[in-house]
């Protein structure tokens, strides 16, 4: 056989160079692999929680507004509006970011929708009455107190706080200045309770 390789050189030339593509695609295949599991990087610790999704706006928004960092907070609340559409807690929640960068007429229009949207919503009430409140509108805002108060059948503390507050205020027997509304809690809807989403008071 090696007689017939000898007498036909285009034949031995032909089966050298399949030879040699094999030997180098071997090694590509082995280069590849072996890049691959570089590029892979290390493991997770045992353990460790995959995030399967990113956190919402809304969450997003909540965390900033109890941080004081009211501007990151409209615009997290304003990525929620795109991603749920503008339902009663986005748009309580976009009034409440509002009110803290000192757009009451804003805020106050955005509470308002809220409650249209859903009347039973406490937080967004709550939350109006804090922002009537900025507006020196005491009477409204006692009554809108009074009406969330009594939507969450007196389980809120901090609801009853602000109804007692703006009663106190009316009767001028505790608080003499209208600045006081800065003491005023603004709330949000939590897992079967209404949270602290963070005071009106900006400083």
């Amino acid at each position: 056989m090696f007689t017939w390789f000898k007498n036909n050189p285009a034949a031995l030339a032909a089966a050298f160079a399949t030879v040699a593509l094999g030997a180098c695609s071997g090694s590509q295949t082995v280069n590849s692999r072996s890049l691959a599991v570089v590029h892979e990087g290390l493991k997770a610790p045992a353990g460790t929680e995959k995030v399967t999704e990113a956190v919402d706006g809304l969450t997003v928004g909540h965390r900033l507004m109890a941080s004081k960092e009211y501007e990151l907070a409209l615009k997290a609340y304003t990525r929620a509006a795109a991603e749920k559409g503008l339902n009663a807690d986005v748009l309580s929640a976009l009034g409440s970011a509002n009110m803290h960068l000192g757009r009451l007429h804003h805020a106050n229009e955005l509470l308002q929708l809220a409650v249209k949207k859903d009347p039973d919503f406490v937080p967004a009430w709550n939350n109006l009455g804090v922002v009537l409140m900025s507006q020196g509108e005491y009477a409204e805002a006692k009554r809108v107190f009074q009406l969330a108060y009594g939507l969450d059948n007196g389980s809120s503390e901090e609801i009853r706080k602000n109804l007692t507050k703006v009663i106190a205020i009316m009767d001028n027997t505790e608080y003499s200045s209208p600045n006081t509304n800065n003491d005023f809690e603004l709330v949000r809807r939590g897992n079967g309770k209404y949270l602290l989403l963070s005071t009106s008071n900006s400083g």
